[in-house]
């Protein structure tokens, strides 16, 4: 079952105070970036956000899943995602524990 873009705009809205959010749909499902860096992926309408020591500490008791078959666990929120503050909380931490991404080469044709 594909997440429904409803979700992931309601989402994108309880995360606002963190930074500068946005999805983008990625093989099916969808990749949940703040500050360009991505933060968290939604997979049949369930939220998976990157595990870092720093959300852990947040979080305190951490449920870990992962977000499809074969992929490493991340930190599932079942229920607090509607906690704006609390998620938005989150999503800031887990960001600026991330590296910057690395630039994306030019492809040659």
């Amino acid at each position: 079952m594909a997440s429904d873009e409803e979700f992931l705009k309601f989402l994108a809205e309880q995360m606002d105070q963190a930074g500068a959010i946005r999805y983008r749909k990625m093989f099916g499902e969808y990749a949940i970036y703040c500050n360009e860096k991505v933060v968290a992926l939604v997979c049949d309408n369930k939220l998976y956000v990157k595990p870092t020591e720093a959300g852990r500490k947040f979080i305190r008791n951490v449920e870990e899943a992962p977000p499809y078959s074969g992929a490493k666990p991340f930190f599932f929120i079942e229920d607090r995602f509607e906690d704006a503050d609390w998620l938005s909380e989150l999503v800031k931490i887990t960001e600026q524990e991330l590296p910057v991404p690395k630039p994306k080469k030019n492809k040659v044709k």
